[in-house]
C-alpha cells in the first residue's frame, strides 16, 4: 500500500490532519502551521477561484477592461471572488 503526502495548498506544509467531512462527503483537512493564513482545506475539490490561473485570467481581464460580472460569467466563478481577488491584488 503506497501513502501520499496531504500537504497545506498555501504553506505546502505535511502538517495537516483530518478535520470532518464537508456537505459533500469529501475529506476536510486543517493545516496545522501557525504561520499558515489557511485553517482549512480539501485536499481534491478546489473552487476555481482559487486556482493561480484563474486568478491571472481576473487581473488580465480587469488591466483589459472587462467588468466584475463579465469576469465573472466568462470564468464560471462567482463575482465575489472577483472582488476579493482584485482586491487582494491591488494590496499588493
Amino acid at each position: 500500500m503506497v501513502l501520499e503526502p496531504v500537504l497545506c495548498p498555501a504553506c505546502e506544509s505535511d502538517n495537516v490532519v483530518k478535520h470532518g467531512r464537508a456537505e459533500t462527503g469529501k475529506q476536510r483537512y486543517k493545516c496545522r502551521t501557525r504561520e499558515c493564513n489557511r485553517s482549512t482545506f480539501m485536499r481534491d475539490d478546489v473552487y476555481r477561484g482559487y486556482l493561480p490561473d484563474v486568478k491571472q485570467q481576473i487581473a488580465d481581464m480587469a488591466v483589459n477592461g472587462s467588468g466584475i460580472r463579465d469576469t465573472a460569467r466568462v470564468l464560471k466563478i462567482s463575482p465575489t471572488t472577483v472582488i476579493e481577488a482584485l482586491k487582494k491584488r491591488s494590496s499588493h
